[in-house]
């Protein structure tokens, strides 16, 4: 079954030490996805053709700036651009009139390329693909693995973005009875670990009190960055 494919990603995930195993999924894809889109891929002629259409997010246009193969960037930025010059001089041809109707819409046909251009990213693209995948894996695993859902339930919780995709999600890839035990299962590791990391934020805050000066840290040093998996789905360095 080709979901099986990816059991071994979506296991390792949930075996982690990691606040969500999703956003763990997501910084392996993101760190896969910057190595190829800066390897020899971006040679090929179809991988190119591609970046020309849709370009790079700001987030990922950084980290690929922060990489060293600054040619193989150059060159990709380049087509790019040319590309972008050519299809808006196109566009171009052809002035609004002033009161028209694109005017009630508030977009033109430019205003309607760069919104499409700046919502597109190659990086995010191959991300998105894959992490479908991955989400049709975990219930794959959940209906046809009884390990997994014991993995499941002894995991970190999720951020609360991935806790809301996998609630949701869980509708239309389980059965009724299966969904319901689904949702107990990831609404008590989501609250448990959400109220644990709550507390050690709240024990960060106080040991700048000088009346805890003396107590020890516990659990709270890295509890900011464990937040921020939490709330933001974005995992930082320590």
């Amino acid at each position: 079954m080709a979901e099986q494919l990816y059991t071994i990603p979506v296991n390792d995930a949930f075996e982690s030490d990691c606040e969500c195993p999703v956003c763990a999924m997501m910084a392996d894809l993101e760190k896969n996805a910057v190595e190829y889109t800066m390897g020899p891929s971006y040679m090929e002629d179809d991988n190119r053709a591609m970046t020309d259409e849709l370009g790079f997010c700001r987030h990922h246009i950084k980290i690929l700036y922060g990489e060293k193969n600054r040619l193989g960037l150059a060159l990709m930025m380049k087509t790019h651009t040319d590309k972008t010059i050519k299809d808006l001089k196109a566009l171009t041809q052809n002035k609004p009139v002033a009161g028209g109707l694109f005017k009630k819409a508030g977009v033109s046909s430019v205003g309607e390329y760069i919104k499409k251009l700046e919502d597109s990213c190659f990086i995010c693209g191959r991300m998105e693909k894959m992490i479908d995948r991955y989400i049709d894996t975990i219930f794959h695993l959940w209906k046809k693995d009884k390990d997994f859902i014991e993995k499941v339930k002894n995991c970190k919780g999720f951020c609360t973005f991935h806790y809301g995709l996998l609630y949701d999600y869980g509708a239309n890839k389980l059965s009724k009875d299966a969904y319901s035990e689904f949702l107990d299962v990831i609404n008590k590791v989501y609250f448990e670990n959400m109220e644990r990391v709550n507390g050690d934020i709240g024990w960060f805050i106080d040991k700048f009190d000088y009346r805890f000066k003396n107590e020890p840290w516990k659990n709270s040093k890295d509890a900011l960055p464990r937040g921020i998996i939490k709330t933001n789905h974005t995992i930082v360095e320590q």
